[in-house]
């Protein structure tokens, strides 16, 4: 209440963090975790079923490709390069969608998931149709990169657009560090351990996932990681129609 007759209604609201309700924090927060397990899975397929090669983790494929410069045997200049300019084609067409996310960021991070997800379903149904590969230089096999490594830079390029603290959904080297660095026992209050710890264990459980997947078909996993991105779609998509669109 102010001086005189002027008096100001409080009225109650829901905490906030980074300009977002608590709720559409919380339910970012749930996709965001199913997108990381989603990249070990993804990660687990482009390793063990595409010949040493990830699609999800670009700093890998920087590492495979000196290994390969050097003549390290079981590692491929053209499987990583391609990867990475995979990568790089859909981290661009994901930056063009991020600068819409000022207008309606559910909307547009919705928009993006569905994308990662059709990718991923034709990774799906191009490997089903397929049949077995073989790790070789065939042409079906960068079809396969191809499309998981662009799907996953549409996705990189709106998670990091929505820069939510260690939760990045491929890297967890800063995650470990922060865990590390702020913990008690670095003189640390120990912020948000809940969440790494989280993000940690979901890109554990995702590579095993996948990996246990794969002993069936490439397909398999590949369909599951297309669906957790449609589900995360639906998520934002959802939280737009609850809240009208995060701002």
């Amino acid at each position: 209440m102010t001086s005189g007759n002027d008096v100001r209604v409080l009225e109650p609201t829901r905490t906030t963090v980074s300009g977002k309700t608590r709720a559409n924090e919380t339910t970012l927060h749930g996709a965001l975790f199913l997108l990381t397990m989603s990249t070990g899975a993804v990660d687990a397929v482009s390793y063990l079923g595409m010949g040493h090669v990830f699609t999800a983790n670009m700093t890998g494929n920087v590492v495979f490709l000196g290994f390969a410069l050097a003549g390290v045997s079981g590692v491929s200049v053209a499987r990583s390069v391609s990867s990475l300019v995979a990568f790089f084609l859909g981290a661009i067409f994901g930056g063009q969608l991020a600068r819409r996310m000022a207008e309606d960021e559910a909307r547009w991070s919705g928009v993006a998931f569905l994308i990662e997800g059709a990718l991923l379903l034709g990774a799906t149904i191009f490997s089903a149709w397929h049949g077995e590969f073989r790790l070789d230089e065939s042409a079906a096999l960068y079809v396969l990169i191809a499309l998981t490594a662009v799907a996953m830079g549409v996705r990189n390029s709106i998670v990091r657009k929505l820069a939510v603290p260690d939760l990045t959904t491929t890297v967890l080297t800063l995650t470990v560090t922060g865990l590390a660095a702020d913990s008690s026992l670095a003189g640390g209050t120990n912020p948000r351990w809940a969440t790494r710890v989280v993000a940690i264990v979901s890109l554990f459980l995702g590579a095993g996932i996948g990996a246990l997947l794969l002993r069936q078909s490439l397909a398999t996993p590949l369909f599951v990681c297309s669906a957790a991105a449609f589900v995360s779609a639906l998520v934002m998509f959802r939280t737009q129609q609850l809240d009208g669109g995060l701002k």
